[in-house]
């Protein structure tokens, strides 16, 4: 899950601008009335504009010379005054298909575009303009508001008279071909300027110091092989800065203690960079950052002084102790201090963090046991604390986890058998491999502890099936014996054992003797049925029948 993303915040921002354009200014679009018709010249430029360009999928079908198209405000893309018929807005920015996949224009970037005058928002990202220059003409519509070129393949200077611009907001142009760009001396005119990205250029590994706006809330950079004399310019947003992208650069050493006083940030990216040491004390005051993203570093502190802990009932979170209602702790929704050198254990106390929907560790060097009480930080979408050194049992708590959707626990040294709940099973094995002592579903069918206890219910069975044996064959050896008796015996041998069974309340110690007696006749008889059933049962995996059932028939000769 994305949390401030750059690409979904850009085009928040940009929706918020041209809401704004439309409600200060009115607006003529493709559903106005034939009573508004667009300036003649404008409609020319644009059609020059269109000239320079290929459009294979025609998307620009609407712009034409036909009198039936001939109101360039009810072209695609482009809106105008109601008041003065005046183009304000082109936004060329939405040719996709169902699935997502651009299907833009290519060719040049013509001068005429900039000749109307009274643009407020310019919207032009991923048309291949096939390394064309800016035109120097850019100033022309010194109202705009909203420039985005960006991923459109231009090259070159960037043309000072960008400067001119006094009114932009928003100014994105990311990933272009503005090679070595050593001028950045216009940004200082721009004192309304909100949103800056130059992202995906070369800026000659630093920002001049430079006064820009002060209003300056959201800065991205990344990609610019940029280096740490880039933070004196950067310190100068301090009050202002919501968020702040200085991924894939070259800053190296500590991370400043100084972006712990941008106390608005809510978006901090400081991936793929060569920081050292931990993450500073001052973090502990970014009260409203949502997300923290220092993977592919070099830290190699404690983990604990990142989200530490003592004896007390609070936290050290960030080295700032904080009280365990502090809202402070509550707003964090994404951690990721993956791959880096981090030691240490993680704290019981994270689990604070009740906000928190996405948290990695992965690629570390962190030890001990995952806290028995994650399952509270039921918001958790994604954890990943693959290749550490953890161990221990995988706490029954994780089964709470609800809401998670990605989990990897691979290539640790967790043992014990894995809990089960909702959502654990439903996870593929590859989530728990390089876990040898780690067993159950998804990853083994059954645990060694299993097996036992299988082991110990067999051996309790057979057990229990000898004692009923040995009943049943005592009572079964009386209950012939006396079936044989009213067959073989003679009449006063018959009379005599009648004469004792009726008797039996007064002669209980005769009956007794005269039983052992007449079993211990048959003994032998007996005794050669058991030994065959022995032989049977054998078949079945037992070893022999228990001694004990025969002690009946142990009788002296």
């Amino acid at each position: 899950m994305k949390i401030l993303g750059g690409g979904s915040l850009q085009h928040v921002y940009a929706f918020l601008v041209l809401l704004h354009v439309q409600s200060s200014i009115g607006i003529s679009s493709t559903t106005a009335g034939d009573e508004v018709r667009c300036i003649e010249s404008e409609r020319q430029a644009l059609l020059a504009f269109k000239q320079g360009l290929v459009d294979e999928y025609g998307w620009l079908s609407s712009w034409g010379s036909e009198q039936e198209r001939k109101d360039c405000c009810k072209w695609e893309g482009v809106q105008c005054s109601n008041t003065t018929g005046h183009i304000i807005v082109l936004d060329l920015t939405t040719m996709h298909d169902d699935h997502g996949y651009y299907l833009g224009l290519r060719g040049n970037l013509s001068p005429s575009l900039f000749e109307l005058y009274h643009l407020t928002y310019l919207g032009l990202t991923e048309i291949d303009f096939n390394f064309s220059l800016i035109p120097k003409s850019i100033n022309s519509p010194n109202k705009i508001q909203h420039l985005d070129l960006s991923y459109c393949n231009l090259s070159g200077p960037l043309p000072s008279q960008l400067a001119n611009l006094t009114s932009l907001q928003y100014l994105d142009l990311g990933f272009n071909n503005f090679n070595t760009v050593k001028n950045l001396e216009w940004l200082s005119y721009l004192s309304s300027l909100k949103y800056i990205d130059l992202s995906g250029n070369d800026l000659g590994k630093s920002i001049p110091m430079i006064n820009t706006s002060t209003f300056l809330t959201d800065i991205d950079l990344r990609v610019n092989n940029l280096n740490s004399s880039t933070f004196h310019w950067l310190f100068n947003f301090s009050k202002s800065l919501v968020y702040l992208d200085l991924s894939d650069n070259q800053f190296q050493g500590l991370i400043p203690e100084n972006l712990g006083h941008m106390t608005y940030l809510k978006k901090l990216n400081l991936l793929q960079n060569q920081f050292e040491g931990g993450i500073p004390k001052s973090f502990g005051d970014l009260c409203n950052l949502l997300s923290l993203d220092v993977t592919y570093n070099n830290l190699n502190g404690l983990l604990p002084e990142i989200i530490g802990h003592d004896d007390k009932a609070s936290v050290m979170w960030k080295g700032m102790e904080r009280d365990y209602e502090d809202g402070n702790l509550r707003t964090l929704r994404i951690i990721d201090l993956s791959r880096n050198k981090l030691t240490g254990e993680i704290p019981v106390q994270i689990s604070v963090l009740l906000e928190l929907v996405q948290l990695n560790l992965s690629r570390n060097r962190l030890t001990g046991c995952i806290p028995s009480n994650i399952g509270q930080m039921s918001q958790l979408e994604s954890l990943d604390l693959s290749w550490n050194q953890l161990s221990g049992q995988l706490p029954w708590s994780l089964s709470q986890l609800y809401f998670l959707g990605v989990l990897n626990l691979s290539y640790n040294n967790f043992s014990g058998r894995i809990p089960s709940g909702t959502q654990i099973q439903t996870f593929d094995a590859s989530s728990f491999v390089g876990n040898p002592a780690l067993c159950g579903l998804p990853l083994t069918p059954t645990c060694p502890e299993d097996e036992k206890s299988e082991s110990k219910t067999k051996n309790r069975d057979i057990a229990e099936f000898w004692k009923w044996f040995e009943a049943g064959m005592e009572l079964g050896a009386a209950i012939g014996f006396v079936g044989v008796l009213a067959v073989k015996l003679d009449h006063s041998w018959k009379h005599l054992c009648f004469l004792l069974f009726n008797n039996v309340k007064h002669s209980l110690g005769n009956l007794k003797d005269c039983l052992y007696l007449l079993v211990a006749a048959v003994g032998l008889l007996v005794r050669e049925h058991v030994s065959r059933l022995g032989r049977k049962l054998k078949l079945f995996g037992y070893q022999s029948l228990p001694r004990s059932g025969f002690k009946m028939f142990h009788v002296a000769k």
